[in-house]
Parts: structure tokens; C-alpha cells; sequence
């Protein structure tokens, strides 16, 4: 193209969402489209929905509002979980002119023959039990991590959660895949490589399209753990009942993967957990978090917790804030419990009252800066290998050791996307870790 038309991509959600946007970028480029900043003048603009939280919802209208005030004649497009849960909800928004749902989305550039826009968006969505083959991602070029997509779906039935409407059944990708994959991203001279999946830790279910299984998530760790060039590799979010012993024991002694875990809990009482339905009870999330600080004393372990769900008394409430606020974990991710259309829980009676999801919130979170603080504390006087972040933050430069503590030093652009050997010596007052460089050229 002498004058190639621009795309722009604005993605809301998790890190999966963010390996898919990169992925369907890259497929636009092969097309001869230039990729633009979303608040730039584009033809086309990309939104990858999420539908997790109710506000991931209401956002979408404004993003596609930013859209038309670049460019009021661009072509709007929503992909995503939004957009294959309520795919007419999306097209009804002014200014968005297709709606692809959970397989069309991959296909995108297909859809682009015609980009004048009409009275009404066209939607191309497909029932979600079609949604049953695997399409390979990752994120690169965004960010300091590339992000690794390795399985995709979920087969669990927990009754608050509308991903298996929105991404269909647990499917992997092969192994030599993502092996190839990571190869690919090494070669780019990114430093860590972060997997991600809906349900990561059922990696292996689907990789042949079926239900059989040649691999497991433990395999899929020891064979990512040989490939060179990886500095680093991060374990996403994965189940307490799906993250086995065997793998804690190889995280420990491996080359790559950091220690690091984020690992779901959702609620503290047993009562709420098998309303729920989740699959394990707060005895064996007890005996994760054992095990991990048996082997790996240092290792960072964040948590998902959920407050406000239906039936959820203040006893309940309280049960969750004392089995964490005891539990040797590093930081929470609360969550308000919101109502989804189609789920069980919608269903449920004893609704927590918004005002008090909100307060039992703020609560966890004011626990959460507490045990933040305490892990940062306990990290002190300890020595670290750090990689540097690429953004200049009000003057200073930010990092994650390999443990998830985040570090600031005064911005310099050399330490972009470089790792280093740091000793943690105090808390700054924004919360953050100072350092001292341990045989390094770089002036502190």
C-alpha cells in the first residue's frame, strides 16, 4: 500500500486478552494496515472486550466515545468476551460497526473487504460450542514481559463466572507450539515471558482437539524450563487444585520460572466456596501456600478474592479476613461480587447489599497493603535480580525482582529491559523498594 490505511487496538481485561490483541495486531500488519496509538487518527479501531466485572462493561461506550473523537468516520470493531456473551448489546452502542465473537475475531481481517459505515453493525458470532479449536498467542512489543498464551477455555462449572459461555470448552495449545512460541519471543531479546491461560493449569486437556491428553501443566513447565534465552518465565493465575506438589518442587530448583504464584482463592469459608462451586476447600489452599513457602521461603503469593456473594454473612466475611489476614500471602486481588446474566449465582437469594460488598472491599484491600508491606519489609537487606521497566514515571524508573517486589530508581534509559543484581534496602514513602546495585557499572 502507498498510503496504508491505520489500525488502533484498545484492549480491557486480563493478560490473555492481551496476547490475543497482540497476535490479531500482527495479522493487520501481514495485511499492510499501520498500527497507531488508540488516541490517534486511525480507520479502524480495535476493542477487545472484557466481561468480568460490570464496570469492564460500561467502559466499552466510552473507549468507542475516545474512538470517534479521533476519527467520527473510523470503522469501530468489538472482539472479545463482551462481544460473544452480548454480541447485540455491543452492535446497539453508536458508532460500532461489527461485533466479532470468540472464533470470528482470529478472522478478522476477513471482515474488512467493505469499511464504509452503515445504520446498523453487522454481528458474525458463532454459538459457543463451536468455539472448540485453539488459536496460538502471544503479546510482544507492548511491554517490558511478553505475554504466552497456553490453553484457552474452561470446563469449570463455578457459579459466578460467565468465561465458559464467553471462551468455550478447555482447549491447549501443542507443546512444540508454544515451545516454538517462546523461541520466537526469546529471539526478540524479551526478558520474561508470562503464561497465561483461563484455566492454565488444566494445560494439556484439547491439544489434539479432543479430550485426550499427551501433556500435563508440570510437562509443559519442565519443557519451557530447557528452552535458552529465556531469562525468566511467570506462572499466571492458576487453581489451587490444579497446581500440584510436583510443580511447586520443580519451580523451586528450575533455571527459569520465578518464585512467584497467583493463585485464586475466592473465599475463606467452605460454606461460600461450595456455593461456589469451586473445587477444593480452604484446607488444601492452607496447604499450598505450606508447601510453596516450604520450598521457596521467599516466593511472592498473590491471591483473587471475591466478596459480596450471595449468602456471604458477615461471619462468612469475617471467616475470609482471618484465614488471609493469617495466611503467609503477599497481596489480594478483591474483587465485589457483581451479578452476571446466565450464571447460577444470579439466581441465588440473601443478596449481599451493594453498599456492604463495597465496605467488606475496602476492607480486604486495606489488608491487602498491609501484608504488601509486611512482604516488602521481610525482603529487606536481601538481594535480588531486578528487570527494569520501559516507562519514565514522574522521574524514576520502575522494576519487579524475580520475587514481584516492585523497585524505583531514578529514571535512566539504559536500564530499559535490562536485569541486574540488587540488594533491597528500604520502603519509600509511595510504598515502593529502594536498592543498592551489587557489582554493577551503573552509577545509583
Amino acid at each position: 500500500m502507498s498510503n496504508p490505511k491505520k489500525v488502533a487496538f484498545y484492549t480491557l481485561g486480563c493478560k490473555l486478552n492481551f496476547s490475543e490483541t497482540s497476535t490479531i495486531a500482527r495479522s493487520f500488519k501481514e495485511e499492510g494496515f499501520q498500527r497507531v496509538d488508540f488516541s490517534e487518527h486511525a480507520d479502524i479501531y480495535v476493542i477487545n472486550t472484557c466481561s468480568v466485572t460490570e464496570n469492564a462493561d460500561k467502559r466499552f461506550k466510552t473507549i468507542v466515545k475516545h474512538a470517534q473523537k479521533a476519527n467520527e468516520d473510523a470503522f469501530v470493531i468489538a472482539i472479545g468476551c463482551y462481544a460473544q456473551l452480548k454480541p447485540e448489546e455491543l452492535a446497539d452502542v453508536d458508532g460500532v460497526d461489527l461485533v466479532l465473537g470468540a472464533s470470528e475475531k482470529f478472522k478478522i481481517t476477513d471482515y474488512l473487504n467493505d469499511l464504509t459505515k452503515s445504520e446498523f453493525a453487522e454481528i458474525h458470532s458463532c454459538e459457543i460450542s463451536e468455539a472448540n479449536f485453539y488459536v496460538s498467542a502471544y503479546s510482544f512489543g507492548d511491554r517490558t514481559r511478553a505475554f504466552l498464551k497456553v490453553q484457552d477455555g474452561c470446563d469449570y462449572k463455578c457459579t459466578y463466572c460467565t468465561i465458559p459461555l464467553a471462551r468455550g470448552i478447555s482447549r491447549s495449545d501443542k507443546l512444540e507450539n508454544v515451545l516454538k512460541n517462546a523461541s520466537e519471543i526469546s529471539a526478540k531479546g524479551i526478558k520474561e515471558i508470562v503464561l497465561t491461560g483461563v484455566n492454565i493449569g488444566d494445560y494439556g486437556k484439547g491439544e489434539f482437539g479432543n479430550k485426550k491428553h499427551e501433556h500435563t501443566f508440570l510437562d509443559l513447565v519442565k519443557a519451557l524450563d530447557k528452552v535458552t534465552g529465556i531469562e525468566r518465565l511467570r506462572i499466571s493465575s492458576i487453581e489451587p487444585n490444579l497446581l500440584k506438589n510436583e510443580t511447586i518442587d520443580f519451580v523451586a530448583q528450575s533455571n527459569s520460572f520465578v518464585p512467584h504464584f497467583h493463585i485464586p482463592l475466592q473465599s475463606g469459608s467452605n460454606e461460600i466456596l461450595k456455593a461456589m462451586k469451586r473445587r477444593y476447600m480452604k484446607e488444601l489452599y492452607i496447604d499450598r501456600v505450606t508447601q510453596i513457602k516450604a520450598v521457596m521461603p521467599n516466593a511472592c503469593i498473590g491471591v483473587d478474592v471475591i466478596v459480596g456473594f450471595p449468602g456471604e454473612t458477615e461471619e462468612n466475611f469475617l471467616e475470609t479476613y482471618n484465614f488471609l489476614n493469617e495466611l503467609d500471602i503477599s497481596y489480594l486481588h478483591v474483587f465485589a461480587y457483581s451479578e452476571r446474566e446466565n450464571t447460577a449465582a444470579a439466581e441465588m437469594p440473601e443478596i449481599v447489599p451493594v453498599r456492604v460488598r463495597k465496605k467488606r472491599s475496602k476492607m480486604l484491600r486495606g489488608l491487602s497493603a498491609k501484608k504488601r508491606r509486611a512482604f516488602y519489609e521481610s525482603q529487606l537487606g536481601t538481594s535480588h535480580i531486578v528487570l527494569f521497566e520501559g516507562e519514565n514515571k514522574a522521574g524514576f524508573i520502575h522494576g519487579f525482582t524475580e520475587n514481584y517486589v516492585k523497585v524505583k530508581t531514578p529514571w535512566n534509559p539504559e536500564l530499559v529491559n535490562t536485569l541486574h543484581d540488587i540488594e533491597l534496602e528500604k520502603i519509600d514513602e509511595d510504598g515502593l523498594v529502594r536498592f543498592n546495585y551489587k557489582n554493577s557499572s551503573i552509577a545509583v
